[in-house]
């Protein structure tokens, strides 16, 4: 079953963070942007791997992102 999740990403002084919106403790950092995309896919993994051991729930994964524009 494939399965959707949202990734945010931020500028850090060392590179990128990556993190999933809808699984907060799925975090990651990279060198680079791909790096970073490769290495949240890798930490997902492991975290599926670790919640289907322990039986616990996978949160689900479809979130949307909305930019919403706000006069300063």
């Amino acid at each position: 079953m494939l399965k959707t999740y949202t990734a945010k990403y931020t500028r850090i002084p060392s590179g990128y963070m990556g993190q999933l919106i809808e699984w907060p403790e799925v975090i990651t950092e990279g060198k680079s942007l791909d790096d970073c995309r490769e290495l949240l896919q890798d930490a997902v993994q492991e975290m599926m791997a670790a919640y289907r051991q322990q039986k616990k729930e996978i949160p689900t994964g479809g979130a949307l992102i909305e930019q919403i524009p706000v006069e300063t």
